[in-house]
């Protein structure tokens, strides 16, 4: 019983991340836009960026190469491990659904990524980071 508690708590632990990781490119790229409107200096120190560009750009490659998060294995695994049921898909196609009851093909996603991390790239190209020097 303990030991499926003890799975039970970091399977939660996983969904926590990940849902920090989506607000995080999700809300990153609102904080850049924001920020430079604002003028706002930290939203282009170039470590926040290359972290902003590395983590959708992670989601895009392996959308791309139709492989599942890390992490969504990682959570299936442990409520497995657990006793509950693991959900089919990736993460994001079953929270919409469970929230939202949006359905949708794989592909609708690899789009929606592909979109968002063209417009992150275009957020560099309007708001550019700053050198390391001038952070």
């Amino acid at each position: 019983m303990a030991e499926r508690l003890s799975y039970q708590l970091l399977a939660d632990a996983v969904l926590v991340l990940h849902v920090a990781l989506v607000g995080f490119v999700v809300g990153g790229l609102v904080a850049i836009v924001i920020g430079n409107l604002r003028g706002w200096q930290w939203v282009n120190r170039l470590t926040f960026r290359l972290a902003h560009l590395t983590t959708i750009g992670f989601v895009v490659l392996q959308a791309w190469l139709g492989a599942t998060c890390p992490l969504t294995l990682l959570e299936s695994w442990l409520r497995e491990q657990a006793g509950h049921a693991s959900y089919s898909g990736s993460f994001i196609e079953h929270w919409l659904q469970a929230i939202l009851f949006y359905q949708a093909p794989g592909w609708v996603f690899v789009v929606i990524y592909s979109i968002f991390f063209l417009v992150v790239v275009a957020s560099w190209i309007c708001y550019p980071p700053q050198s390391p020097s001038r952070n």
